[in-house]
């Protein structure tokens, strides 16, 4: 039965690690000799689905200081093969301790699921949050006045900045980068909003659609100023959820599709729950200087 038990468990880790269940079935026959069946395997790493179940509807913490939220992209077998938007939501306490919130899985981006999840996330305890984080999904902002009125919202920096490059010509995109760069680079709100204005007025005559979009989402760019400098790094840009992105994306890059929404599900929840077992007690970069001050923000 011990033996039994560490295969198992390997099995479940190998899963989560991104290998197909044939080539674990593969595997443990080469290293132990204990012949599995994929189908055997694929049962196995089912365990993980009450384990799931549970993380979405545990209690969650009354009051995240930030929360980031974006999309990826997964391969999904439904009727036909296709690649289906996962929302992932990950917080940062004001003590500094940050998980994976939740995610849920949608055929495509779509501002109700978005919606859907946030008021879930609510009602499960999560009463506070003080700054969101995204990119510029069409009713964002609608979407977190419903739920979370008094929360503030920072666009994504790196996001805009993508934005720009793709709609300006590639002999300008280093000079533009380098320019937008500074935006974020700056001691104060005050200084910061000059170099923005400084920006309209170098390209708005080569770009003026650039410009005028820029204008229009101001307000969201340089929200990240109103808060201690010590953690502004962190809250310019959604780059925390996407490195957890790149580590999802790259684990089912072994896996050609998904069978399965709950298999999909399975996978990603390991992946939250590992993540948010190693970060467990781990003060977020800048955020163990300014607790105090932090915790100042809510009731």
């Amino acid at each position: 039965k011990q033996h039994s038990d560490i295969l198992e468990s390997m099995i479940i880790k190998l899963y989560s690690k991104g290998v197909t269940t044939r080539e674990i079935a593969d595997l443990i026959e080469k290293m132990y000799g204990s012949h599995y069946s994929p189908a055997q395997v694929s049962n196995i790493s089912k365990q993980m689905i009450p384990k799931v179940e549970a993380y979405h509807k545990r209690k969650l913490s009354d009051k995240f200081f930030c929360v980031y939220l974006d999309a990826t992209y997964l391969p999904l077998r439904r009727e036909t093969f296709e690649r289906e938007a996962v929302y992932i939501a990950i917080g940062i306490k004001p003590n500094g301790h940050k998980e994976v919130i939740d995610y849920c899985i949608a055929p495509s981006e779509n501002i109700e699921v978005l919606t859907e999840m946030l008021q879930n996330m609510k009602s499960r305890g999560l009463k506070q949050v003080e700054l969101f984080l995204s990119d510029g999904v069409v009713g964002m902002k609608t979407a977190l006045a419903r739920t979370y009125p008094k929360a503030h919202f920072q666009r994504c920096l790196v996001h805009v900045m993508r934005n720009i490059c793709a709609k300006v010509r590639v002999d300008d995109r280093e000079k533009i980068m380098n320019e937008f760069k500074q935006i974020h680079q700056q001691t104060s709100k005050k200084e910061a909003a000059a170099v923005l204005h400084k920006f309209y007025a170098r390209w708005n005559k080569t770009y003026s659609n650039v410009i005028k979009g820029l204008k229009e989402i101001e307000p969201d760019l340089l929200v990240f100023y109103n808060y201690p400098k010590q953690i502004r790094a962190s809250i310019y840009s959604t780059n925390m959820i996407e490195s957890f992105n790149n580590v999802i994306k790259r684990k089912a890059k072994p896996k050609a599709e998904f069978p399965t929404e709950q298999s999909l599900d399975a996978f990603i929840g390991i992946q939250a729950m590992s993540y948010n077992d190693r970060y467990f007690n781990r003060i977020h970069k800048g955020f163990g200087q300014v607790q105090d001050t932090l915790e100042s923000y809510f009731d």
